[in-house]
């Protein structure tokens, strides 16, 4: 007689338990919500030094204060026990996954003595070592902002980890540029059915073809590998369908702007959608001397004195200094910003020596109608505005965190333009990598919306000086 086979039962699923730091708590207050169904342990230290921090104005104190806010709503149960673990939820009222636990006794973890008893990431340190100890059939890691801190933790055989939760990307090289080059291959594919019209100056082509699903709406396309190279943007993109639109060549000097041409093929393609009134957003990323300011400059002089389609420039920056903080700054709000823009007055400068017109007394006519048109900025004092028929430069905008940037991009009213500038390999935040920049955050979640587009300026026009040492450097 044959045996029976046993019915298997399933094993109950071991979830994590992630010991959090309070960096990140101050850089994430959501991060209590964000490990799914694994727990989450808060050491006393963590919360001492969310009090220490809840003082302020800053983005910091503002965290630390709403993280505590959230474990209050979490806490406030008195029914529950808090050493069983509280069931995390939600605002709304759903359940988050994981259980929280406080602690609630002293630990002694038994450091090495070379760690300072007294120091709060080592008390972290111990409470981790306990709680692996204590519980050795589940992952307890450490999650921390701290770099040294989960070094030490490693060297200690703890298991660490940075939070992931606000990385838009892993790795930035996957991150949308805005410009696709088209295969060798591309008009054999896509060109059999292809049809193509004369409209407004502008030639439009429907092409079909497995590249078509990867094109997102308003991305930039080029073929100049034939006698007749192609520039166009995609205008509509539906299953196997998208419809291309040849560009405006900016790099004509009839078609110059504020007395500007595009001196590559990147640059051209900024100016068709920094000149483009249906385009709402633009974000254009590059290193230093690639030109992502004199253009947005460039075109914003001429829409706004010329075209009259914007009433003024709104300028704005993070003021986060390169080296020494030299202290507090006299005067009003725009005095104490124009230190901080000193790219707008080297681009201001350039500018006005390209128009030739008028002589010396028309240059200086036209220096003093342009700066009545700019208006600088604090980002301080930007929560509550709303800007109405503006063009508003964000510049610097890879060291705003992804809050920050949405509510800067939120102040614009009917007609307003926001133009972001950056360059991800130049953050200054603390915490910011480039993954969790607000300005990769845009540039990934804006991508596609018809109103909005994006560029990265590969090229450095500033100098030969400049853009070798950009690479060698």
């Amino acid at each position: 007689m044959a045996n029976k086979p046993r019915s298997r039962q399933k094993k109950p699923r071991v979830t994590k338990l992630f010991v959090l730091d309070t960096n990140v708590l101050m850089h994430d207050p959501t991060s209590l919500f964000r490990f799914e169904e694994h727990d989450v342990y808060l050491p006393i230290g963590t919360l001492e030094e969310l009090d220490n921090h809840k003082k302020g104005l800053s983005d910091v104190a503002r965290n630390a204060r709403q993280a505590s806010r959230f474990l209050d709503e979490i806490v406030s149960d008195s029914v529950a026990d808090i050493r069983a673990g509280l069931a995390i939820r939600t605002r709304a009222g759903a359940a988050a996954g994981g259980r929280l636990y406080l602690q609630t006794q002293a630990i002694n973890g038994d450091l090495p003595a070379t760690f300072a008893a007294g120091k709060t990431d080592n008390q972290i340190l111990q409470v981790v070592r306990h709680l692996q100890r204590e519980q050795p059939q589940r992952q307890v890691i450490l999650v921390s902002k701290d770099i040294n801190m989960r070094v030490k933790a490693r060297a200690l055989g703890l298991a660490a980890e940075d939070y992931f939760n606000d990385k838009v990307l892993e790795d930035t090289d996957v991150l949308y540029a805005g410009v696709r080059a088209l295969p060798a291959d591309f008009w054999d594919t896509h060109g059999r059915d292809m049809e193509s019209w004369k409209k407004d100056g502008h030639t439009y082509y429907r092409v079909r073809g497995p590249l078509v699903p990867k094109l997102q709406l308003n991305e930039f396309v080029y073929d100049d590998s034939g006698e007749r190279p192609l520039y166009a943007m995609v205008k509509e993109a539906a299953g196997r369908s998208a419809v291309l639109e040849t560009v405006r060549d900016y790099t004509h000097a009839k078609n110059a702007v504020w007395g500007i041409t595009a001196r590559n093929r990147e640059q051209n393609f900024a100016l068709n959608l920094l000149m483009n009134p249906a385009i709402d957003f633009v974000t254009l990323l590059g290193q230093a001397g690639t030109g992502k300011t004199i253009l947005a400059l460039a075109a914003a002089l001429t829409q706004v004195l010329d075209q009259k389609r914007y009433s003024e420039i709104i300028m704005t920056r993070v003021t986060v200094p390169l080296g020494e903080d030299i202290g507090f700054l006299p005067g009003t709000e725009e005095e104490k910003m124009l230190p901080w823009m000193g790219a707008l007055e080297d681009n201001l400068d350039v500018l006005n020596a390209s128009d030739e017109s008028g002589g010396e007394w028309g240059r200086a006519a036209t220096r003093d109608l342009v700066r009545s048109r700019i208006k600088v900025k604090s980002l301080n004092f930007m929560r509550g505005r709303t800007f109405v028929n503006k063009w508003l430069i964000i510049d610097e905008a890879q060291n705003l965190t992804p809050k920050q940037m949405k509510t800067l991009v939120t102040r614009a009213g009917p007609g307003t333009k926001v133009v972001c500038l950056g360059n991800i390999a130049q953050i200054d935040t603390p915490y910011l990598t480039e993954g969790s920049s607000g300005l990769t955050y845009v540039v990934d979640r804006m991508k596609g919306w018809p109103h909005a587009g994006h560029v990265t300026l590969a090229r450095g026009e500033r100098s030969r000086l400049a853009d070798h040492a950009a690479t060698a450097l």
